[in-house]
């Protein structure tokens, strides 16, 4: 192996898929003169000695032992400063020793990447001792964690150093911070949570359970000794209180009796009840779940609540319980240039932006539904990730492989374990909207009065995805990146690039990098009377938004009526009808056979009336025609778009004859030729309005890349060619009509350049 082949057993693929680290920067160093003097101190007190580890050494267990002096020293700081009163109702040396394994844990996965090349580097070059690769792979660890070994370490990675350093600072100070609070707290919590019942002395902290914001705090469970469990959430918990209060005063008025969690709230932090997850009773008690789910659905439609995904709900018998509310009064994302399509902002301000209904993640071979109403048992995910492969051996190497997601809590099941199928309970689910919806409306003048106290309420404002900052996260521990400050910036400044999908808001990515700098997943807030935000670190970003949140959302109010309410049912129908993976055209069954002849069966074949066909034929335009999203110019729909051969998802009609709006252009413009009615025709017409802008992006292209595109003849150029040609003459419209011969070039090109042969999606469509 060669020193390049130990680089590439380190990290397999470059950060975002191939690009490269840039090789300087602008930015300089960040200090954090609390981090070196940990790092200093810890390298004291490191082993002189090689100290061969025991046990197994699964996944990066190993270089949790090569990193055992950082993590006890932080034990050691940690103790130092509780303060007193916590030790009367806490087993210190046990929370203590679990800080001490999970800190451990923490920084063997940062320090993994680079420990993983210095492996493979020692390896090339014979200087591991040992008779197995897991003899090897233990000598390793054990002369890493010396004091020379670990100098060695940080002289080759700086940035590492810098990294372990601050972690453990950030981890001491938030833990101290957070049993501190607990034994400020336990009198009125133990009143407030846990019905007045002594639960005996803490005996675990669970901080494994959410990402970290602002300098290393997270969600935490505490367990004491009899079991009971309690939630220490390090946010104002104002704005859950008050959304507690609101599906109270839902539930008097459409007699649901729904839950919320119980609460004890301070300024800064807050405590929550534990929601369990519970079996329904019966089939009935499922039905009455999703009735309930049905009245928060249009609750947090009205409240702009989002990012209610599988972790965020848990299923207590018949009662959907919302366990993180923070995103209350949410903005819209910043509309990009092109965004004007009609469809597309109906479904952006839809009950779809909830999180609630089913968002089908698509990977080569599966789909992965981690809505609120999805999740489920544990399922391989369909997006790889970076995983570990010949762990605990000096063949030690990374590797991507489909990840695995943990089984959630969030769907109902009964006692037998068999969970519900959403998509079977989709009558009361819309009937629990409907009814929600209704109560909303009714009293929406004494509801406007109640949102006025969130005003001041601290709430979140997701302006990336989390998964997209995890990335980050974890390639900027890529050894390349360890070594200069301004190669490890460069990379973090990937997010403001077109290598991250995610395009982010505008004017936050420097506050953005200083969070991860510092480990953090980036977290942004708002209060929803004013238009700032405020990042992690407490800095206040005046006027980022363009509207309060509360006027947004009194706005909304005012604009509920039946004909939102008929849209937002048919979104929640549509929805939950793409959840199955059910083939959209099953197999037609063949007609019977006479037993005597063999011959297919003869039945009544009388062709329907003539007017009858387009009476039918003018009910199915009627309603295309008042279902239409339309702008000042454009119409769109939203339908079920086909996701390879197997799933569907709900979005706005694309620019294809199959199953885009030039093919409901086409029926619209038959169907004026037939009736002589306006509306049909000038809907057809409104339909194809953004072909022009489409075309001229797809000549720019070069012929490969309109291959992908193709000439099919009900997916590519062959059928919007078709429709073009038939509207145009049907409507007489030569507007139209001159679209024709520039599709018909595009088409000829498409068809050169690409691979498929079928009627579908290849040539023969085109021709």
């Amino acid at each position: 192996m060669t020193a390049n082949d130990a680089l590439a057993a380190a990290a397999p693929a470059a950060p975002f898929g191939g690009l490269p680290v840039p090789a300087t920067a602008q930015s300089q160093e960040p200090r954090d003169r609390d981090a070196s003097d940990f790092v200093e101190a810890a390298l004291a007190v490191a082993p002189g000695d090689p100290v061969p580890p025991s046990g197994p050494l699964p996944g990066t267990a190993g270089f949790a032992v090569v990193l055992a002096p950082f993590a006890e020293l932080a034990g050691r700081r940690l103790l130092a400063g509780l303060d007193t009163g916590v030790g009367r109702s806490a087993e210190l040396d046990r929370l203590v020793r679990e800080f001490t394994a999970d800190t451990a844990a923490v920084l063997g996965n940062l320090a993994a990447r680079a420990l993983v090349l210095e492996l493979q580097v020692t390896r090339v070059e014979g200087r591991l001792v040992g008779a197995t690769p897991q003899a090897r792979f233990r000598d390793f660890v054990a002369n890493t964690g010396t004091r020379a070994g670990l100098v060695r370490l940080f002289t080759g990675y700086p940035l590492l150093a810098q990294l372990v350093g601050r972690g453990c600072v950030n981890a001491v100070a938030a833990t101290a911070e957070l049993l501190n609070r607990y034994a400020d707290d336990r009198a009125e919590m133990v009143a407030r949570l846990l019905a007045g019942r002594d639960p005996g002395p803490l005996v675990a902290v669970d901080r494994t359970a959410g990402d970290t914001h602002r300098r290393g705090r997270r969600v935490a469970v505490l367990r004491f000794a009899d079991g009971s469990r309690v939630v220490h959430k390090p946010r104002s918990l104002a704005a859950d209180r008050h959304f507690g209060e609101l599906v109270d005063w839902c539930s008097a008025r459409t007699g649901t009796a729904l839950r919320t969690p119980a609460l004890l709230t301070r300024p800064n932090h807050g405590w929550s009840e534990l929601i369990e997850a519970r079996p329904c009773a019966s089939r009935a008690e499922l039905d009455q779940f999703y009735l309930r789910q049905g009245v928060l659905l249009a609750l947090a439609h009205v409240l702009d609540l989002t990012d209610l995904h599988h972790e965020n709900l848990i299923a207590c018998a018949d009662q959907p319980v919302l366990v993180d509310v923070e995103t209350l009064f949410h903005p819209p994302l910043p509309e990009e240039p092109a965004a004007d399509d009609p469809a597309g902002r109906a479904l952006d301000a839809s009950v779809q932006r909830i999180g609630l209904l089913p968002q089908l993640v698509l990977g080569d071979e599966d789909a992965l539904d981690l809505s609120g109403l999805g999740g489920g048992a544990d399922r391989r995910s369909p997006v790889e990730t970076a995983c570990w492969e010949a762990a605990g051996t000096d063949a030690m190497r990374l590797v991507r492989r489909p990840g695995a997601v943990r089984a959630s809590a969030n769907r109902p099941r009964l006692a037998d374990g068999a969970q519900a199928e959403p998509a079977a309970h989709t009558e009361a689910l819309v009937a629990g909207f409907h009814a929600g919806y209704r109560t909303l409306l009714t009293h929406r003048r004494e509801l406007a009065g109640l949102l006025r106290r969130f005003a001041d309420d601290e709430v979140r404002v997701v302006t990336r995805a989390t998964q997209v900052y995890a990335t980050v996260l974890a390639e900027a521990t890529h050894p390349d990146v360890l070594r200069e400050p301004a190669d490890r910036e460069e990379l973090l400044r990937l997010l403001g690039t077109d290598a991250v999908d995610d395009r982010g808001w505008p004017g936050l990515l420097d506050h953005e990098v200083a969070e991860l700098w510092d480990g953090d997943v980036p977290v942004f807030t708002a209060r929803p009377g004013r238009t700032d935000l405020w990042s992690g670190t407490g800095t206040r970003i005046p006027g980022a938004l363009d509207r309060p949140g509360l006027e947004r959302v009194t706005a909304r109010l005012a604009a509920m009526d039946e004909a939102e309410l008929a849209v937002q049912e048919r979104i929640i129908r549509t929805a939950l009808a793409c959840r199955t993976a059910a083939p959209v055209h099953p197999r037609a069954v063949p007609a019977p056979r006479s037993a005597g002849t063999g011959a297919r069966a003869a039945g009544p074949a009388e062709a329907p009336a003539p007017t009858r066909l387009l009476a039918a034929a003018q009910e199915v335009g009627d309603a295309l025609v008042r279902q239409a999203h339309r702008s000042r110019d454009r119409a769109n729909w939203l339908g079920a778009e086909l996701l390879g051969e197997r799933y569907r998802r709900l979005a706005p009609c694309g620019a294809d004859l199959g199953h885009g709006y030039p093919g409901v252009a086409l029926f619209l413009a038959h169907l004026a030729a037939l009736t002589g009615a306006d509306r049909y025709a000038g809907t057809a017409r409104a339909a194809l309005r953004p072909l022009p802008r489409l075309l001229d992006r797809l000549a720019a292209l070069p012929d490969a890349d309109l291959g992908v595109v193709g000439s099919g003849g009900f997916t590519g150029l062959g059928g919007i060619l078709y429709a073009l040609t038939r509207v145009s003459a049907v409507l007489d419209d030569a507007g139209l009509r001159a679209l024709v011969e520039p599709v018909a070039e595009l088409t000829v090109r498409a068809a050169g350049a690409e691979r498929p042969a079928g009627v579908l999606d290849g040539t023969a469509g085109g021709l």
